[in-house]
């Protein structure tokens, strides 16, 4: 399940980056390049960030507007025994 939450965590920031970028040019004379050069990226660090932080630090049903309500939790590696 921790795929999953992280893929979904991941897609959907990117699909919503990608759409405020797209609307973000309609009201401005930019090539193309540069709607996906710099405002996708940007767009979707600042909606990921803004959720993850909300998420954190005000309720954890903030993570509902990341794709998936809990972030993906991580199994530390095993230590290997010393041979």
């Amino acid at each position: 399940m921790n795929l999953y939450a992280s893929m979904v965590r991941t897609g959907i920031p990117a699909a919503v980056g990608w759409l405020v970028a797209l609307a973000l040019k309609v009201g401005l004379d930019l090539p193309a390049d540069a709607v996906t050069g710099v405002l996708t990226p940007a767009a979707i660090v600042a909606y990921y960030g803004l959720f993850r932080l909300a998420e954190e630090h005000v309720s954890p049903r903030f993570g509902w507007l990341l794709g998936y309500a809990r972030p993906p939790k991580y199994d530390s590696p095993r230590p290997t025994p010393a041979a």
